[in-house]
């Protein structure tokens, strides 16, 4: 409840100074997520006055760990990295990123998300209970380097413990874990609306020594430690089935990619540029992602008319 509380005050003070950041919650661009440099619907943080625009980054934290909100800064500061690297060609800018509420916050059910180039976050409340995700977190370029040194790598962690764990796997649990040997184009939940399980799932944790277990269990724990620790336990799969699954090559700098997935988990990271400079990674649940889960249960209990579950969202 605290956490939810959290969120609708720091929504509400945005709204009050700019009202027209919410929509209806049953507005169809609820279920949403588009990491590419494209139009999208919401306030731009380019017509924030800067009291409003530090109530977006308030609510944005409010959603993520400490971590993953100065990651989540580094992404927007990247914008302007990349314009300069393309001549300013394209006009990226690091305030082309829209703040959208949907519904009124504190209210049953209500929800925001926060989205630019490389950077989505969702979340979503029902009767005090925040469920999140997708949460997309991306760079390009990946790493800003001086003398050989890496000055800015947001998503360093991420990759480099994909890679740690796939060379400590045994010969024969690499064969299962690496399920192609040229990586795909993006990630492969992509921008739909619906995130599924992906084929094949790679190597079970069950078959795994205890050393690679640990290690797969830390890169399951870098992405739930994007999000608050309430939200991170709950997700947490613990006990569960997960999945690890490699595709491409190995080495750094080359085109690679990676997935875990476990019980209501997609977990997917790639890069997947020619220079191996460009990566995406996203945290995905095909049955709880836009609210999916804590929705039906409301609208499965008492207070609806009858207690009829819900039809399906989207």
């Amino acid at each position: 409840m605290a956490l939810a509380t959290d969120m609708a005050e720091a929504a509400a003070a945005l709204l009050r100074a700019r009202p027209e950041a919410s929509v209806a919650f049953d507005d169809p661009d609820r279920r949403w997520i588009e990491y590419r440099p494209e139009p999208r619907p919401g306030l731009s943080l380019a017509d924030l006055a800067p009291g409003p625009r530090k109530d977006v980054h308030r609510l944005l934290a409010t959603g993520l760990s400490p971590a993953a909100f100065a990651q989540a800064m580094a992404v927007l500061a990247l914008e302007e990295v990349l314009d300069r690297r393309e001549g300013g060609r394209r006009g990226r800018h690091s305030a082309d990123y829209r703040v959208i509420v949907f519904g009124t916050p504190g209210d049953d059910e209500w929800a925001w998300r926060f989205e630019g180039h490389h950077l989505s976050v969702s979340m979503t409340v029902a009767r005090g209970r925040v469920s999140p995700a997708p949460v997309f977190l991306g760079a390009n370029p990946a790493r800003v380097d001086a003398l050989g040194r890496p000055v800015l790598r947001p998503l360093g962690v991420e990759e480099d413990l994909g890679r740690e764990l796939l060379l400590s796997l045994s010969t024969g649990a690499r064969r299962v874990a690496v399920v192609a040997d040229v990586a795909p184009y993006d990630i492969r939940t992509a921008t739909r609306p619906r995130s599924a399980t992906i084929a094949p799932p790679g190597i079970a944790r069950a078959d795994l020594r205890p050393g690679e277990r640990a290690l797969l269990d830390q890169l399951v724990a870098v992405y739930l430690g994007r999000l608050p620790d309430e939200l991170a336990a709950a997700l947490d799969p613990a006990g569960g089935e997960v999945h690890f699954a490699w595709e491409g090559p190995p080495q750094p700098g080359t085109r690679h990619y990676y997935r875990v997935q476990a019980d209501d988990l997609v977990i997917e990271f790639d890069n997947t540029s020619d220079d191996g400079n460009h990566a995406h990674t996203v945290l995905r649940r095909p049955r709880g992602e836009f609210g999916g889960d804590i929705l039906a249960a409301h609208r499965a209990g008492p207070s609806h008319a009858g207690g009829q579950a819900p039809p399906a969202i989207g």
